[in-house]
């Protein structure tokens, strides 16, 4: 079979590396792919981006199963494009990934089916949010209304930083989101305390099948301290989600959520990623929800499944996904990203990568932002490889991850140091 997958980032190289491994698969096409997918033999880029042109190429090239990748092709309608002419694609149509796509389409849509979130309004006028801001106090979180790439949260910690960031997305419209009426809109919601944790799960439209549990690490240096990026390293599994504290997810949020779009006429298929905060007292509250694998938790998670990924998607297309089993590795597996000189701000392009191994089956380089040039490797993206390694362990895969990505060097390169340092400390 002839498969497609739709992006260009480390979460589509790990898909794409995952699908080739199937015995049912002939080729893996990656659009547009990058620089790592470039370099494998097993892998093929593809440089189209256009929706209808995508759906086109797929129609004449027999591709017999599509994966979606990143959130722009989603909430632009790829899956209902491909659907229309009879495509196998794995994905939520375009009203269903505004469970993503819109911040305060997502809050109303939790409000109305009783699942636990944050409190919150929802503002475009300034002057409104900005009294809501001094009404609420900080600690307060700040989200505009949209796909801002994974930037446009802002956790303001003082009254003056919420003040900033209502101004940065509504009165100067920096992210460039506008969402409904056209104009820019932003989410204002109370703080939560607590352990943030991935919890990503595939969706038929009935039945959900859950992946193993994963944690991110957002801030851009050790410590937790910096800017948010969109992410700077994850592992799996996480330790923070307990037996209880699963079982509470996928009855209080996953399976509602399900149930909900089911009720509301959007039946919700694909992977669906619940950003969890845990309290001390092991509940969870929704954080946000996206319609895709996270990046970069889909690579380590990918390192860990022993299933066939092809009958796994193929099974969730069908709508039998209540007939599945994952099969995991017992392993932790532990991902470093490491990023580009002026990153999250300003990254630099075109720097030339060098030590790059090989693929091990305890090690993968993950390409993300990275483009092939006359035979060399150079630089094209914020976040521009995930270095990702197995262990029997956290501390084990963590060593032998970083044992890798010192090899690795290109000028600016900048990556955090305590990747899994939350599991180690509570094991």
């Amino acid at each position: 079979m002839n498969v497609l997958v739709i992006g260009g980032g480390g979460r589509e190289h790990a898909i794409a590396w995952k699908l080739a491994q199937s015995r049912k698969t002939t080729r893996v096409f990656v659009a547009p792919g990058n620089g790592g997918t470039a370099l494998s033999p097993d892998l093929h880029n593809l440089d189209i981006t256009d929706v209808r042109a995508l759906r086109e190429w797929a129609l004449a090239n027999k591709i017999g199963l599509t994966v979606v990748g990143p959130e722009a092709p989603l909430a632009a309608g790829v899956v209902d494009e491909f659907r229309a002419h009879g495509l196998r694609i794995f994905g939520p149509t375009k009203a269903a990934a505004q469970l993503e796509s819109s911040k305060a389409f997502s809050k109303a849509f939790m409000r109305r089916h009783g699942i636990p979130t944050a409190d919150y309004d929802t503002f475009t006028d300034p002057a409104k949010a900005h009294a809501f801001v001094e009404r609420l106090g900080a600690p307060i979180v700040i989200k505009a209304d949209g796909l801002a790439a994974g930037k446009g949260v802002v956790v303001a910690m003082t009254l003056k930083e919420a003040h900033d960031a209502v101004d940065f997305m509504l009165v100067d419209n920096k992210y460039g989101v506008t969402h409904n009426e056209g104009v820019a809109r932003v989410v204002i919601e109370e703080f939560l305390a607590g352990e943030e944790a991935s919890f990503i799960v595939l969706c038929d439209g009935k039945n959900v099948a859950a992946l193993a549990t994963s944690q991110d690490h957002k801030r851009l240096q050790d410590g937790d301290e910096g800017p948010n990026t969109g992410g700077m390293g994850a592992y799996s599994p996480a330790p923070v989600v307990t037996a209880d504290v699963h079982a509470r997810a996928m009855r209080e949020i996953i399976l509602p959520t399900v149930r909900g779009m089911e009720k509301d006429g959007i039946p919700y298929t694909g992977f669906l990623y619940a950003g969890l905060m845990i309290d001390a007292h092991g509940h969870a509250k929704t954080l946000e929800f996206n319609c895709r694998m996270g990046d970069p938790e889909t690579q380590p998670i990918l390192m860990r499944l022993k299933s066939d990924l092809l009958d796994v998607l193929g099974a969730a297309i069908d709508g039998k996904l209540d007939q599945i089993e994952l099969q995991w590795d017992r392993r932790t597996a532990l991902g470093v990203v490491m990023a580009a000189h002026g990153y999250p701000e300003a990254p630099r392009k075109g720097d030339a990568i060098q030590g790059l191994p090989q693929d091990q089956d305890d090690a993968m380089v993950f390409h993300a932002g990275t483009v092939l040039e006359d035979g060399v490797v150079r630089t094209s993206g914020g976040r521009v490889l995930c270095v990702t390694a197995l262990g029997d362990n956290v501390r084990q895969a963590q060593q032998r991850a970083y044992d890798v990505a010192r090899g690795i060097h290109f000028d600016g390169a900048q990556y955090r140091r305590d990747i899994g340092h939350r599991a180690i400390k509570n094991p």
